[in-house]
Parts: C-alpha cells; structure tokens; sequence
C-alpha cells in the first residue's frame, strides 16, 4: 500500500454534516442512495450490491458501521474503520463514505434523507427482519424508498475472514499514521527523547531461571521421568526487569521492591548495579526472593519449581516503601504487580495515596499464577493488561473486546488503556466517548519469529510509559510500545530491549511498507 494512495481517495470521505451540505435538502435535482454495512473484507457480493445501487441513483453514500459497535466476534472487525472507508472510497462507484458511529443507521438516514436505501436481497428471505422494517419505516416518514438489491449470490465476510483472514498489518498501520500525522522519522525522534526521564518502579520482582536438561528416559517401576542436567540460566525478571527496560531505553530509574536476605537478592542487586537502575530494597528475612524455575528439555518447558513466599508485606515494609514513593522524585510511578506480596487490597490504596502529585502514574497487574485485579489502580494515567486480565477484572467472559475495553476503561477510570492482545496485538482506548471514531486503536503484532513471549508486555509498558511522558501521544505510544514488544518476543528470555533493537524493527516494517 502507498501512502499518497490514502489521500487520492480521502476526500471522499465525509462527516454526516458534511455530506448533508454537499447533497442538500430534499428534494434534490440529484437522486441519492445510500448503502450501510460493516464492510469488514470488501467481496464480490459487496461490488454487485454497490454498483447495482449506483445504477439506480446519481450519488450512491456508503455508510459503514464504525468499530465500537461491531459485535460479530470477540476480534471483530479485521479491518479498522478508517481503512474500511479508503476501502469503499477507492471505489469508482462509491461517491461518498461516511462511518456511522451510531448502533444502526437510522440516525443518519433521518439526517440526510437519502432517497434511496439500498438493502441486500437475502433481508427478505424470510420476511422482514425488525431492524430492516425500522430503517423502512425511517425511510417511509419522509417519503424515501427501500430498494433490494439482486442477492443470487451471496458471499459473508465473516466467513472470508475466518477461512483465511487476510494480512493487512502494514496497511492499518500506515492508515492510523496517515491519520495522526506521524511518519517513520517522527517514530525515529521520538526515540531519541526518551532520553533523561526519571522513573520510579515500584513492584516484585522475580527471578526466572531456565534449568536446561536432556532427557533421559521413564523409570521403569513408577511414572516418573528422568532427566539428566546441563545448566542453570537465571534472568531478572518481574518489576525488576521493567525497570531494566526502562533504563535500557534511556530513562534514569530508580526501583523499590522487596528481596530475601539470600543468593539470588545479590544476583538481582549485581545485575541491577550493571544495568545502571538505582536499587532501593527492603531486605525482609522471612520470606525469600521470588524464584521460578522452568525444567526444560528439547526445547519444552517439563515443569516450573517456584520458591515464593506470597503473603502481604508487613506494615513496616508498607510504611518504608510508601515513604520512598512520597519522596522520590520522578517524573512517572510505575506499579508493576505481581502479587507476590506488595500489592493487594491492603496495600495498594496507601501505596497510590503516596504518589505525589503531578505524577504521571501507570499500573500493570498480572493474572498468570496469582489474582491481581487492574481496576483496584484507578485514576492511572496508564494502564496496560492483558485481555485474560481485563476479563477476570471485570467478571466478563464474552464481551467482544471494544465493549471489554470500554468497560475497564470506564471501571478503572483511566485515561489510556493499552490492552495487550497477545499474537494479535494491542488495541488501546484513549476517550470515555467511546462512540468517537478515535477513540480506539488497533495495532497489530509487529513480530517475526516467536521465540520467547515471556517479557513481551514489559517492554511495551516500559517504553509506552516513556513515549508518553516524551510525546504525550498515545498513537505514539501504541505504535513504540507495541514494537519494542515484538523485540522482546524474538529474544530468548526476558532481555531488556534497547531504542537500536526498536530502530531496527523500525525499519524492517518501513521497508515492509515501502515494498508493499
């Protein structure tokens, strides 16, 4: 896709009253329809319906559903509203695009009072369907018609979509920067400021260890497999390796956790040193450092030993680490939590009263092996789970997920919600006006070759936390976030990701998009 293509068909592209100027009050010299559908993958049927429509009026309006209110399945739509309305722009019979950010149509008909409504032939086939006879009856009161369109083929791009669906993450990426203004240099300079911010991590830290073995065999008298060790890799992990990708990306950080008084506290604290983050721990004797060993063999993961101790911090410990967090100075707090003891319903509300103020706050809380629920960080200026974790914060299983995001949004009151969608990518919501055509973005994954997911969601909250503090853009954010994530993921084991490992990610998508 090139660019400049985007704004040979833009034009067409209308608000409601826009076109309402262009087209003028009925009755009109010139006869206007009007299509409305999702149009998620434009197919044959789509073409038949909008030419014979065409045929039957001067100026034929295709309307489109616009994405918050999409409910044909939990990742629905494929395509991004502003990149299904170039879709239906480039089309020689297409005069006009709006995108309805209504449930149904019937609004805008009332408003333009098209002539005609055009309508596929299979809403007859077994009578009228009830929201079909509200659009006639909108139709009817003004005196506008409804025509069928010829329906003797009948294509659905929702089964297109789950076929085969189509690879356009290059495509919506480009239409979501043509639509902010941003270009591959202004990601390039964006990086170059995330230099010199000041940034407070507060949270567990973890160390995950990867005992490497060959596999033996069984045993012959009882199930039990027997493998024979090779090596023993142990990486930092947790809040700790957030505050390394911090650091990597150029931030000054410093991080507060809670460590055992054992090996691994001085394994952390020594790689800490190295990667230049300010360590300030509180050493508690009682419980050790969180450790989580992954047993593999040949390439799989046999089993996980952890060593963790996850009761609530003691109320000295509270009072020590909400002191620290009062009197840091930084520009940004992040709470990364685990919940292996620092965060919980005790903690969490003494911990937020502490953050000065005019600081720009951001939570993640993970629901892997523990409970943590995001929504308890409310009034965040950034929050970044996971689909799971947004599902189990609010109880809800089958929600498609702009209706997810809207209602953690709301619930934990925020002002940006990054949600990580895992191999699909992130979508972020960024206004409570969630019927706005901007209110959602949708980035999808910019990874290569899978390696090791694990860490993926660290690195795009520590360099979106810095994309916005340096830019304030979440657009910005989204797209640096999601990237510096997919270095993660090509990397084995969880290693801090640098601004020349995203520069060169950077420029493989833009020579994607160039050749493309």
């Amino acid at each position: 896709m090139i660019p400049s293509l985007t704004e040979q068909y833009r034009h067409k592209i209308k608000t409601v009253e826009e076109l309402c100027r262009i087209i003028g009050p009925r009755p009109r010299k010139k006869k206007v329809i009007m299509c409305h559908g999702v149009f998620d993958v434009v197919h044959p049927g789509h073409l038949r319906h909008l030419i014979y429509a065409k045929n039957k009026a001067d100026i034929l309006v295709a309307s489109l559903t616009a994405d918050a209110h999409i409910s044909k399945g939990h990742h629905r739509p494929h395509v991004p509203q502003d990149l299904r309305a170039l879709n239906l722009a480039a089309f020689e019979v297409v005069d006009y695009v709006i995108i309805d950010i209504h449930a149904t149509p019937i609004k805008n008909i009332s408003k333009l009072r098209p002539d005609f409504f055009a309508k596929g032939y299979e809403y007859t086939a077994a009578g009228l369907p009830a929201k079909t006879q509200e659009e006639a009856d909108a139709l009817h009161a003004y005196g506008g018609e409804v025509i069928f369109t010829p329906g003797d083929i009948v294509y659905s791009s929702t089964k297109l979509i789950d076929l085969a669906p189509p690879t356009i993450k290059i495509e919506k990426l480009l239409t979501f920067m043509e639509a902010e203004k941003l270009t591959f240099d202004s990601l390039l300079d964006c990086l170059d400021r995330l230099k010199g911010k000041r940034v407070h991590v507060v949270g567990d830290t973890i160390v995950d260890s990867y005992t490497q073995t060959a596999m033996i065999g069984g045993q012959t008298k009882t199930p039990t497999m027997s493998v024979l060790y090779e090596r023993r890799d142990d990486y930092i992990g947790g809040a700790a390796v957030v505050a390394e990708h911090l650091r990597a990306a150029g931030a000054e950080v410093i991080f507060s956790t809670v460590l055992g008084e054992d090996a691994l506290k001085d394994f952390v604290l020594n790689g800490l040193k190295k990667s230049g983050v300010q360590c300030r721990p509180v050493i508690d004797s009682t419980r050790p450092t969180t450790n989580k060993n992954a047993i593999v063999a040949g390439g799989y993961r046999l089993l996980k030993i952890d060593t963790l101790d996850n009761r609530s911090i003691s109320d000295d410990i509270l009072e020590t680490l909400a002191k620290t967090v009062s009197e840091t100075v930084c520009d940004a707090v992040v709470f990364s939590d685990f919940r292996h003891g620092i965060f919980n319903r005790r903690t969490i509300p003494r911990l937020i009263a502490a953050v000065p103020q005019d600081v720009y706050k951001v939570a993640d809380s993970q629901v892997a092996s523990r409970w943590g629920n995001i929504t308890e960080f409310k009034n965040f200026d950034l929050i970044t789970p996971n689909e799971r974790e947004a599902r189990f914060a609010l109880a809800d299983q089958d929600s498609g997920i702009r209706p997810l995001a809207s209602a953690l949004y709301d619930e934990a009151q925020c002002k940006t919600l990054i949600l990580k969608l895992g191999e699909r990518g992130v979508l972020t919501c960024r206004s409570s006006d969630h019927e706005s055509l901007d209110s959602f973005v949708v980035v999808d994954s910019f990874v290569e070759r899978l390696t090791d997911a694990v860490g993926a969601g660290d690195a795009l909250l520590a360099y979106a936390t810095l994309c916005k503090l340096a830019t304030g853009s979440d657009a910005m954010a989204t797209i640096l976030g999601s990237m510096a994530a997919a270095c993660e993921c090509e990397y084995d084991g969880n290693i801090p990701v640098t601004p020349d490992d995203v520069r060169r990610k950077i420029g493989a998508v833009e020579r994607q998009a160039k050749y493309d």
